[in-house]
């Protein structure tokens, strides 16, 4: 499309224009987000962005409905997130307005305008300017039918990319608040894969904070056993390894299902992993039982990434105790070029890995677009 093209095209993307037409304009734009090819020629053009964003305000509901999945499209371009984050205000009210029609869409385009660390930065500073802070999205989270016209799923996503910034993570931890008891139930949210994952992605986000690790897995949060048990299959213990298991992993089913998304269950274990950062968190993990969930699964498992995550876990939890100094293995300084080999030898082991779950010449899909 040539600029005298998009200059016609975008002549007929206005809030006046002729119903049927408009509607022809916005799919035929819908359609060119749709590729790669069309989402790099609109990246670059904030007018259409602007335009579109406009458009989401139509009377017509299948022109609003085209024009938020073409931004969502759209958004997962890093190149379009300046242009997209001047209406942060307006998406805003809308997300947390419980009548309005079009809040999924709203949710799916903020979490992938989120996933960079600049704009979901703005994202959280717009919040605390309209006054719609993490509270208010949390309560729309945890609210079944806080908007009986929208799912909201993709809250999950949003809050797990808002856990990125510390500012975040502290909020959520906030012993004063009980916030993250509330998101513990959805670790196991049968009903969408999208809500569980971003729960259990803000959870491992969270896990960083390790000043916080001994009151999480105290009595008063006690996160263990929601991290554990969609890692737990129907095996049986003998006795006395199954009294050293937390009361909930105990007896379990013969037929307890595994965590199905194995992209949640490496998240599951990495969430773990962090909270054997310190020398009291590894001994309150170490005291749970968690080996033995993490053996059963590691015999169960078939995802390369996943049985790797399982493997660094194991070596923690068999392991022998780091040296005077270096408990807190997230405070351990290594030399450059250690990382950098460190890093050159995990990349080698993630190619090996896709080489190996992929086969070759398969391509991976990709994610959060609408069609």
């Amino acid at each position: 499309m040539d600029e005298g093209q998009a200059r016609e095209l975008l002549g007929f993307l206005h809030l006046d224009t002729r119903p049927d037409i408009k509607g022809q304009a916005t799919g035929y734009v819908l359609g060119l987000t749709g590729s790669v090819e069309g989402r790099m020629l609109l990246a670059g053009r904030p007018d259409f962005l602007e335009t579109l964003l406009l458009l989401t305000g139509d009377r017509s509901l299948a022109v609003v409905k085209d024009s938020y999945h073409s931004l969502i499209n759209l958004s997962v371009a890093a190149a379009t997130h300046g242009a997209l984050a001047k209406e942060l205000p307006v998406l805003l009210h809308r997300l947390l307005d419980p009548g309005y029609a079009f809040a999924d869409q709203v949710c799916t385009l903020l979490s992938n305008l989120s996933r960079e660390e600049a704009t979901c930065r703005q994202v959280f500073w717009a919040m605390q300017e309209e006054g719609l802070g993490l509270a208010q999205v949390v309560d729309a989270f945890c609210t079944k039918g806080y908007n009986k016209k929208a799912a909201l799923h993709y809250l999950g996503p949003l809050l797990s990319n808002l856990t990125q910034l510390p500012e975040t993570r502290e909020f959520l931890l906030d012993r004063s608040r009980c916030v993250v008891q509330r998101l513990l139930p959805y670790t196991q949210y049968e009903a969408s894969a999208i809500r569980r994952g971003g729960v259990i992605g803000t959870l491992r986000n969270c896990c960083f904070e390790y000043k916080y690790h001994e009151w999480l897995l105290g009595a008063e949060v006690d996160l263990l056993p929601f991290l554990l048990l969609p890692l737990a299959g129907p095996e049986e213990f003998p006795e006395a390894e199954m009294e050293r298991l937390p009361m909930d992993l105990q007896y379990l089913p013969q037929d307890k299902q595994r965590e199905k998304d194995p992209d949640i269950r490496k998240m599951l274990l990495e969430a773990v992993l962090l909270l054997t950062a310190t020398k009291a968190g590894r001994q309150l993990v170490k005291e749970k039982g968690t080996y033995l969930v993490v053996r059963e699964l590691h015999q169960w498992e078939t995802e390369p990434d996943v049985l790797a995550a399982c493997e660094k876990l194991i070596q923690v939890l068999i392991g022998d105790e780091p040296e005077a100094g270096m408990e807190n293995l997230l405070e351990v300084k290594i030399p450059k070029d250690v990382e950098e080999q460190l890093q050159r030898l995990d990349r080698e082991a993630e190619r090996q890995q896709e080489t190996q779950s992929k086969g070759p010449g398969a391509q991976m899909g990709s994610q959060g677009l609408s069609r």
